[in-house]
């Protein structure tokens, strides 16, 4: 591709989810017809193999069988997760350039802890570069989301520390923020640049749907402090807001501001864990997106994983009279914080 960056691909495996009415599995690998010839394709391991190597990505997904979290028949679960195994194999004997691109392993398992217990064993027995945590971010209640997310990281069952631990689709702020505290490393999602699509910028507050007729006369940029250059180049929220639903150049400027502050946030995540201050850093990120004056408190599902992780936020709110907030706070709660 002469991209001259790091280069991450996936192995066509998420499609057995998304494209679920156009496919079948077998054992030798995915049937997907083509929605406008109805000519039926195959991907194999093999031919994921091949296609990953072509493109030379740095870091390259094996095949996995993946069901949707939500999904309530255990065998097909279990054949699931047994099938990704033996596709992982497949993945590693087809693999051409190991010393030049790191091959990942993804656990799968949905909700089921034995299931995922066991996925993890097997595994962590082919010591890959790197290992990923698949089947999540499909619909399944945070408070068991969050508790597979651990299951996963804590040691001695979970996926090693000293390799990189990539949580797949995941991209709502809180969640990340919680997920790092948790000890995940790499996350990728759709969200920054499909919320782009719909004229909704992301801030510390949360999201800031500028299509909204409150930013119709708002002169200032989505955020002064950001250094993207949507926000430096001086296009206001009113301008934005003017175009969001007639030009499309509205949601490449939005892009660029959410795919900034992603990588941000990130950085700053990093930068608070080596400096050995990530749980005050947590407890700041909180504090700006559900301000306590506001009687808003984060969701409790992300008090307990934090917890768990161990960041006590229990002295920030008045928990019994406040308000729980949304993952993603919009509307007057962003409005109100990104004017202060």
């Amino acid at each position: 591709m002469q991209w001259p960056r790091n280069l991450l691909t996936d192995s066509g495996g998420f499609q057995m989810v998304s494209l679920l009415k156009l496919l079948s599995i077998s054992e030798q690998g995915v049937h997907f017809q083509n929605p406008r010839t109805k000519e039926m394709m195959m991907l194999t391991p093999e031919e994921s193999m091949a296609i990953q190597n072509s493109i030379g990505a740095d870091i390259m997904m094996a095949l996995d069988d993946v069901v949707s979290s939500t999904y309530e028949d255990r065998d097909r679960m279990k054949d699931a997760v047994e099938r990704t195994i033996r596709w992982l194999d497949r993945c590693i004997a087809a693999h051409k350039r190991p010393e030049e691109q790191n091959l990942f392993g993804i656990v799968q398992g949905g909700l089921d802890r034995e299931l995922r217990s066991w996925c993890l064993k097997e595994i962590k027995k082919r010591s890959l570069p790197g290992y990923a945590i698949g089947g999540l971010s499909g619909g399944e209640a945070k408070e068991s989301f969050w508790q597979v997310v651990d299951q996963c990281t804590e040691q001695p069952e979970g996926l090693p520390p000293d390799r990189p631990r990539y949580l797949m689709g995941v991209g709502y702020t809180l969640d990340i923020v919680c997920c790092v505290a948790l000890g995940v490393d790499m996350f990728d999602c759709v969200y920054p640049t499909r919320t782009a699509r719909f004229g909704t910028a992301l801030v510390r507050s949360g999201q800031m749907r500028l299509n909204r007729s409150e930013y119709r006369f708002d002169f200032k940029v989505i955020d002064p402090k950001c250094t993207c250059s949507t926000c430096q180049g001086g296009y206001t929220r009113a301008y934005l807001h003017t175009i969001a639903a007639k030009e499309p150049v509205c949601a490449k400027l939005i892009t660029v501001h959410n795919l900034h502050y992603m990588l941000t946030l990130l950085r700053e995540c990093r930068a608070a864990i080596l400096e050995k201050r990530f749980e005050k850093f947590v407890r700041d990120f909180l504090a700006e997106m559900y301000p306590k004056e506001l009687s808003i408190c984060p969701p409790g599902w992300s008090r307990r994983c934090l917890s768990k992780a161990g960041i006590d936020i229990t002295d920030m709110y008045d928990w019994a009279n406040c308000t729980e907030g949304r993952d993603m706070p919009v509307s007057e709660i962003s409005v109100k914080a990104s004017e202060n």
